[in-house]
């Protein structure tokens, strides 16, 4: 139980992990609806193709823009590349790298499912029965008074009545079924080689322009996420406060039935409007945050955080820490 509340508080406080968890269960997610998904070819020859292409491209399609919707890298990243520059410098190597890793997540689910569906071999068979030489299988019904890419278009249905105790569906079947395997897991190949080089030639370049466009883009995203949070914080402050005002000449009992302001332990009550009151000041604040976000310079706080630590020494004179 221990462990796996550790695991909850870590999915909680890294984002990354967040969006990886996400991405992962999407492809389970696209896996489950192939296995379930009930695969019905038309069988006729101007309609297989297209029915097969969109069985194979259209769900990867919504599963990529479902993981680009969720993925929180998204936001940040646009939020970055529309603000305005104000005092704060835009580094488009950060855009680029978040754009980077949101496209990587987003691509999962979709080559899941594409790689599923090429190794099933149902959709390729479908959309390419027609397009098969007929010549190079023997057994091919003649005694149907059907063109011959009017019978290629039925291989896929194996309960036609053309095709009982008949091995010619069979051997075009295997034959397609085989090339889509074949491309499915030199596609794979191919990405697992891919995959292996870029971790392997990445430490060659810049590794040091790598950490710092790392380490910006998660300050962007903590960030967002605290500022959100000061946001949420000041808004109920806010309320509460409008909240009491509006009661001022309410009883003691009434007064006292308001929730309370929550206060950390061993802490004094903190002030979370932080001087602003008025709806005009918030509306300031938060155009300010936006057309010139701070910049990205705290030595004034921590000279100022560190000339505030005293403490006292043996003697009982207060001294002050240079730490």
């Amino acid at each position: 139980m221990d462990r796996l509340k550790l695991v909850l508080q870590y999915f909680q406080s890294n984002s990354e992990s967040i969006s990886n968890g996400i991405c992962v269960i999407l492809a389970l997610v696209s896996v489950k609806l192939y296995t379930t998904f009930d695969f019905n070819c038309p069988c006729l020859p101007q309609y297989n193709k297209i029915y097969a292409m969109g069985v194979m491209f259209v769900p990867p399609i919504i599963l990529f823009f479902l993981g680009v919707l969720v993925n929180r890298h998204t936001g940040v990243m646009m939020e970055e590349w529309a603000r305005p520059v104000g005092r704060r410098s835009k580094s488009p190597a950060i855009v680029k790298f978040m754009f980077s890793a949101m496209m990587q997540r987003a691509m999962l689910a979709p080559m899941v499912w594409i790689l599923v569906t090429l190794l099933d071999g149902k959709c390729f068979v479908c959309a390419f029965s027609i397009s098969v030489d007929p010549k190079h299988f023997s057994g091919m019904p003649n005694n149907t008074g059907l063109d011959v890419i009017r019978i290629l278009a039925k291989v896929p249905c194996k309960e036609d009545v053309i095709f009982q105790d008949n091995t010619f569906r069979k051997a075009v079947s295997r034959y397609l079924r085989c090339w889509s395997q074949a491309f499915g897991w030199s596609i794979l190949l191919i990405l697992i080689v891919l995959g292996a080089v870029a971790r392997t030639i990445k430490p060659c370049f810049d590794h040091a322009t790598f950490l710092q466009t790392r380490y910006w883009s998660n300050y962007l995203d903590m960030e967002q996420k605290l500022f959100d949070e000061t946001c949420c914080l000041h808004a109920r402050e806010f309320a509460r406060q409008c909240v009491i005002q509006f009661f001022e000449n309410m009883s003691d009992e009434a007064q006292a039935s308001l929730p309370p302001r929550p206060i950390s332990k061993d802490e004094d009550e903190e002030d979370y409007l932080h001087g602003v009151t008025k709806q005009k000041e918030v509306n300031k604040v938060l155009e300010t945050w936006y057309f010139s976000k701070p910049e990205l310079d705290v030595t004034k706080i921590t000279t100022r955080s560190r000339n505030g630590l005293t403490c006292e020494d043996a003697k009982g004179n207060a001294q002050t820490s240079e730490v």
